[in-house]
């Protein structure tokens, strides 16, 4: 079986250089017609597929572009994809960062690029995310995955979006970022369980260690109880671990064993734990939002699917992805000013049965 057709066969038939080559299937306004049709025939002729690599030749660039993440698959969510009946199964389970992937993805392939992907939960992102720079023409990176340190030499020589959470260190000025209204979000739906609904008795559950995408849904959480009158916490009620269903769970075992009024409402710093607790309060007795009001924040697809519905806030995901996609594009193709970039993406409050509202 002969080997594929290579860029060096398809410049040696049509007669030019690598480089020209290179230039036909990346920049094909920049080679004369002529020239151009002759490198395609020939590479029709030969069966020839460009590849990254090969474009890259002469410009020394891969098409490729990447993305860094820490690893928050949560086995429970995919057990739920696994159980759940219908057309949604697979969606079930796509969480915050599937859906930053699938618009990365998108927004990639519309500009002739590839994406690579890399998570790492524990054991060094430092060395896994140096392997991806060597490989990609830019990439983007979620906050608190890598040093800033080793994020600050890299990108001297690529470009570097970074995504989620406020920058987190001076040294990283220079570098583009996109993040979420996360305080305006849960400013608004505490907002809206207070005033619309009429809690008062309210319990926040965030993380041990909190993500600065946490933190501030924590400050907008105290902000809309500073507003309506009611105390303003400098703790959240509880924090946890890993954020994962099963700690959802058992936060709303803990919460209902804890001594005194039980809370109106369980305000969950993200989605996960939320469904979680719903399962809790199902098992325990507890109607969902007659006895209690439960809540959630990011907006994956399983906070639809559960019952009840949970209310949440949506941040958008998706375009996210297809924004850093947009900002690399830019800086490779010097179509942006060295001015960095700082964008904030607006959210939605999504009213539905798991507080009072319907779907």
């Amino acid at each position: 079986m002969s080997s594929a057709p290579t860029v060096y066969d398809v410049a040696e038939r049509s007669g030019v250089s690598i480089a020209t080559v290179s230039r036909v299937y990346r920049s094909p306004d920049t080679v004369r017609e002529q020239t151009r049709q002759r490198v395609l025939e020939a590479a029709r002729e030969l069966g020839y597929v460009p590849s990254g690599n090969a474009r890259g030749l002469a410009s020394r660039s891969t098409g490729v572009l990447g993305l860094c993440f820490p690893d928050y698959s949560d086995p429970d969510a995919e057990s739920e994809a696994e159980s759940t009946a219908g057309e949604d199964i697979d969606d079930a389970a796509m969480l915050y960062s599937d859906q930053i992937i699938r618009g990365m993805e998108r927004a990639a392939r519309r500009h002739g690029y590839a994406l690579l992907i890399a998570a790492s939960l524990k054991g060094g992102p430092e060395s896994l995310v140096a392997k991806v720079a060597g490989r990609v023409d830019g990439f983007a990176v979620l906050a608190r995955t890598v040093a800033t340190e080793e994020l600050e030499v890299i990108s001297r020589r690529q470009p570097v979006v970074m995504l989620a959470g406020p920058r987190e260190s001076d040294d990283l000025d220079h570098l583009d970022h996109i993040e979420v209204a996360n305080a305006d979000g849960q400013r608004e739906l505490t907002r809206h369980l207070i005033e619309d609904h009429g809690l008062r008795r309210l319990a926040y559950i965030g993380s041990a260690e909190e993500s600065p995408d946490v933190a501030a849904r924590f400050r907008g959480y105290v902000e809309a109880c500073r507003a309506a009158g009611l105390p303003a916490p400098d703790e959240p009620d509880l924090r946890v671990g890993m954020m994962t269903q099963a700690e959802g769970a058992q936060a709303a075992d803990a919460l209902l064993e804890r001594s005194g009024p039980r809370p109106d409402a369980l305000l969950f710093a993200n989605d996960q734990m939320a469904v979680g607790a719903l399962h809790t309060l199902e098992r325990r007795g507890v109607r969902v939002p007659r006895d209690i009001a439960v809540t959630g924040f990011d907006g994956i697809a399983l906070s639809r699917i559960v019952r009840p519905a949970l209310t949440t806030v949506r941040q958008p995901m998706r375009r996210m992805g297809e924004e850093a996609v947009e900002l690399l594009v830019r800086r490779l193709t010097g179509r942006q000013d060295s001015e960095p970039v700082s964008m904030m993406l607006p959210v939605s409050v999504a009213r539905r049965s798991s507080c009072g509202c319907g779907d």
